[in-house]
């Protein structure tokens, strides 16, 4: 059970370790760093000095006897409530173990020499084959900043597990292609120029984005950061677009349009709606009424807008939705609206039943907020509930009418300059799209982006501006996605420290590349990493006050993955 949103994952994770265990399970006083009193051990340790007196020389009697006389003379351990406190316990034990398992990964580490083909044969089909994930050999991933820091180890990673790897540099001289192993497919491109981008998502499964910026100027934050990110995942839909083409279908990855908002024909169907939730007989006396429209204005927008002065009154705008032949909303995962707004606070309402009989129809609503400015808000359909508690759980197959309404309770001044002087009680929402997300059970694209950490006070915040933008358009485009946020990178050997997942920008501490490179590789085709976003780095002491913030621990499972449970309790669409 989650306690802070926020989990904890072992870090050693190659198994095969019954030896370490076995030394730490024979002393457990010794594995906690306590002393334990014995009352046999004076006599234990005489005979047992005793014994050895007939096979030893005397010169190394004579130095065992200083030795014990040595240790007599240090002071004893006390132990006190603060030694055996929950969180104590728990992180000396993991101290322990992971300097253990430090001992043990060095020995495996595989130099950082080049990788010539018979390596490749080795790592793919000889002696470490056991490493090799079922299906990957069928699925082919590219990998963009194939030479960055994280990209190497990406690239290797996949290897030894089976995959088909193409890489994605800017220039193929021999300098980049000593860096990448010769059985990768080496495309040359960039991120910044479309067209080169064509040849390179061809026949590819799956994608993962570790490219950055090499430098701090706008430019190239702007180019690499949050155009490469656009221009990649857009890429990648229109390759799908091509194969469902050829298949006479839709690709399983597009989005479902509901309503387009360009002309002012596309308005047609919508109506415009008013209502009170209690009738007060006294208060009529005094309301201000309420009103609202929904019109295509001169400058191309569809504008919804208003006012609710009335008490538990509210206004509401509403459809019947005609889906295209053949499809159905169980098949998506929820809704993107593109809107522009003034920071309001909207209800949306889904109506589902039989559509030959209305009336024996259920209503279900999520609750979504506005920006100033244009945004784009996902919900998915597992954020509706119930109007009435005891209805089942919607079913999106019997969804045929659509919902927004403003109400003036629960709203909130919007964030900003307009803050100051505003009235709660009349809105204005432009509309631009309302489509359906594409569902599925496996990410399509991982993104490596970053918290912010360790970044130069100078350059953080034009860094996270290009980052945060990458990030948005990667969520809008309807691809299943993975974002991953690392605290500072660190080139140190990996799975040797507990790591914390968490949402929220809460983390503080570093992460080594090749964990960054695990979780990537291990999110592939992990359904609990779809459409999620997280931050990730080592496991750290929590400040006084929050130490249950490191009580939220999840031990990997049998196949020692410690990705699932560490991301089941993180919430998506984030």
């Amino acid at each position: 059970m989650a306690l802070t949103g926020s989990s904890i994952s072992p870090c050693p994770r190659n198994g095969g370790l019954s030896s370490p265990f076995q030394k730490l399970n024979n002393s457990s006083s010794n594995f906690l760093g306590i002393s334990l009193p014995n009352s046999n051990s004076t006599v234990n340790a005489d005979s047992n000095l005793w014994r050895r007196r007939a096979l030893v020389p005397r010169g190394e009697m004579e130095r065992e006897r200083v030795n014990k006389d040595e240790e007599a003379k240090q002071p004893s351990v006390s132990i006190t409530l603060d030694d055996v406190n929950p969180v104590g316990l728990g992180r000396k034990s993991r101290q322990i173990f992971n300097e253990v398992w430090r001992k043990f990964s060095e020995l495996g580490q595989i130099s950082r020499t080049r990788t010539d083909e018979s390596l490749d044969q080795v790592l793919i089909r000889g002696p470490m084959c056991e490493f090799t994930v079922p299906g990957a050999q069928d699925t082919t991933v590219l990998v963009v900043g194939a030479t960055s820091k994280i990209g190497r180890l990406v690239i290797r990673k996949l290897m030894l597990r089976g995959y088909k790897v193409k890489a994605l540099v800017r220039r193929t001289d021999q300098e980049v292609l000593d860096m990448l192993p010769r059985s990768v497919e080496v495309v040359t491109g960039d991120v910044g120029e479309t067209s080169t981008l064509k040849s390179a998502v061809e026949g590819c499964n799956k994608i993962i984005y570790c490219a950055t910026a090499r430098s701090a100027i706008t430019g190239d934050l702007n180019r690499v950061d949050n155009l490469g990110v656009y221009n990649i995942s857009k890429a990648f839909q229109d390759y799908n677009h091509k194969l469902a083409q050829l298949r006479a279908g839709r690709s399983s990855k597009s989005k479902l349009v509901l309503a387009k908002f360009k002309t002012a024909e596309s308005l047609q169907g919508w109506e415009v709606r008013q209502g009170t939730y209690f009738q007060d007989v006294i208060a009529t006396k005094y309301d201000g009424g309420m009103d609202a429209k929904f019109e295509f204005t001169e400058t191309g927008n569809a504008v919804f807008s208003g006012y609710v002065y009335t008490r538990g009154g509210y206004v509401e705008l509403s459809k019947k939705l005609s889906l295209p032949l053949g499809s159905t909303l169980d098949r998506y995962d929820g809704l993107v609206l593109s809107v522009g707004g003034n920071g309001r606070s909207y209800v949306l309402i889904l109506e589902a039943g039989p559509a030959a009989d209305t009336s024996q129809s259920k209503l279900y609503f999520a609750r979504m907020t506005t920006k100033a400015g244009f945004c784009r808000v996902r919900v998915p359909f597992s954020s509706f509930r119930p109007v009435k508690p005891d209805d089942p759980p919607l079913d999106p197959f019997l969804v045929h009418t659509l919902t927004i309404r403003f109400e003036p309770r629960r709203q909130r001044p919007a964030e900003g300059p307009t803050k100051t002087n505003q009235d709660l009680r009349s809105f204005k929402v432009m509309f631009e799209y309302i489509k359906a997300l594409p569902t599925g059970q496996e990410t399509d694209f991982i993104l490596v982006s970053c918290t912010g950490s360790g970044i130069e006070p100078g350059r953080r915040e034009q860094v996270l501006k290009a980052k945060r933008a990458g990030e948005e358009s990667l969520r809008r485009s309807g691809l299943g996605y993975t974002i991953v946020r690392p605290g500072p990178l660190q080139e140190e050997p990996g799975g040797q420290r507990a790591l914390i997942f968490d949402q929220g920008n809460r983390i503080s501490q570093g992460i080594s590349c090749a964990d960054v490179a695990d979780i990537c590789v291990k999110a592939l085709h992990d359904s609990t990493a779809r459409n999620k976003s997280f931050d990730v780095c080592y496991e750290y002491v929590a400040e006084q006050g929050n130490e249950l913030y490191e009580l939220v621990a999840h031990l990997p499972d049998k196949a020692n993955n410690y990705l699932t449970p560490a991301l089941s309790v993180l919430e998506k669409n984030t």
